[in-house]
């Protein structure tokens, strides 16, 4: 299978004019001229590796009722939900997502990966570590627990949520024997961290650290020191929620003060992100912290980093080959070279030009198997 691209970002940085990739067996077999007739002419499109957001909640949906919270849902209304948002999620431009504290991820990642039915490729943590009571012999025995029962990482709450203060729950010894015995047993951590939680995460040696608001110059230090990975969420999910309100609101910490709180932290998130980008050596990542409202709209989040500053071309490369090294997938997936799985999708733009043109994806391409085709 032979793909003509007019314009080409390798997901690495690199841009390529009126080239060829060529697929077999659902990898890219070379990237080149080969004098063939193309099987997909997208040569007026903008061709790259499929996106990666490495915080996602695919399960989170409203029920029937239009509220995050319907009690009244059946268990069959849910599954279809779900499916609905794997499947606009994957048309969106999104073929790996990562979602975080959900056991039912596990049965959608096998359905996915058996082809029953279409979405990303999924990547999960199942629950979340976030008791503050545990020991730290209990949390290591939660993380071997993990392992077993299938999960690909280790997702932990080190802060209170945004819209109870973000202050710090587990303590340093805590996350140390969260992300000590992660590492033991070859797993990743992510850490949804605020405040000082962002450092001891750093310090802890946990692999990636999200949100991260309230962080000083301090801590985004400290995290490129430790090569941490750093995923902070600028516009998308806060927006969502305010955009919902009243699908979300009464439940939890949902409330009036929680969505001020939201709404009044959205230009420290936004001074935070500039400090964030002029700090050396931090790696930035792509994830949107997509929940309910928010599936199929996760390129939302670029336009938000762009208009905070970020240069397009790094956003699109947090997305693709930095997310990518972040799963320890560099290898797999992020990029256009040869031997890797054939993500491939196309904009009808140029987003290194217009950074609105990742709401126009045209062709979706998963493990070489096309989703998504302008000539339908």
């Amino acid at each position: 299978m032979v793909i003509h691209a007019g314009t080409l970002l390798d997901g690495r940085g690199h841009l390529l004019h009126n080239t060829e990739i060529t697929i077999q067996n659902g990898k890219i077999l070379s990237v080149g001229r080969t004098g063939k007739k193309p099987d997909y002419d997208l040569g007026r499109l903008t061709v790259m590796p499929g996106w990666i957001d490495v915080h996602d909640h695919i399960v989170w949906h409203f029920g029937p009722n239009g509220r995050i919270e319907d009690k009244s849902e059946t268990p069959e209304q849910a599954t279809l939900a779900i499916a609905g948002n794997a499947y606009t999620t994957l048309m969106a431009g999104f073929t790996t997502i990562q979602s975080v504290g959900s056991p039912e991820d596990k049965d959608l990642r096998s359905a996915i990966a058996n082809g029953v039915i279409p979405g990303p490729r999924i990547i999960t943590s199942l629950e979340p570590i976030e008791d503050p009571k545990l020991t730290p012999e209990q949390i290591r025995e939660t993380v071997r627990k993990l392992k077993a029962d299938g999960a690909d990482l280790v997702k932990i709450f080190a802060s209170k949520s945004i819209r109870l203060g973000g202050g710090q729950t587990l303590s340093d010894e805590q996350l140390e024997a969260a992300c000590g015995e992660a590492k033991a047993q070859g797993l990743r951590t992510l850490v949804h961290a605020y405040r000082t939680a962002v450092r001891a995460a750093a310090n802890a040696g946990c692999t990636e650290v999200e949100h991260g608001t309230f962080a000083t110059q301090e801590d985004l230090d400290a995290m490129a020191q430790h090569g941490t990975f750093f995923d902070p969420q600028v516009g998308l999910v806060i927006h969502n929620y305010l955009d919902n309100k009243a699908r979300y609101i009464g439940v939890g910490s949902y409330t009036e003060d929680g969505f001020a709180k939201m709404q009044d932290v959205l230009p420290v998130i936004a001074e935070m992100f500039k400090r964030a980008l002029a700090t050396r050596n931090l790696k930035i990542v792509f994830g949107t912290d997509a929940v309910a409202g928010a599936h199929g709209h996760n390129a939302e989040e670029f336009i938000y980093r762009v208009q905070a500053g970020q240069n397009p071309m790094d956003a699109m490369i947090a997305a693709q080959s930095r997310a990518a090294e972040s799963l320890n997938m560099q290898s797999e997936i992020g990029s256009i070279a040869p031997g890797m799985q054939a993500d491939i999708i196309a904009t009808d733009g140029d987003p290194v030009k217009d950074i609105t043109a990742v709401r126009r994806v045209v062709f979706v391409m998963k493990g070489g198997k096309v989703y998504k085709n302008p000539a339908r």
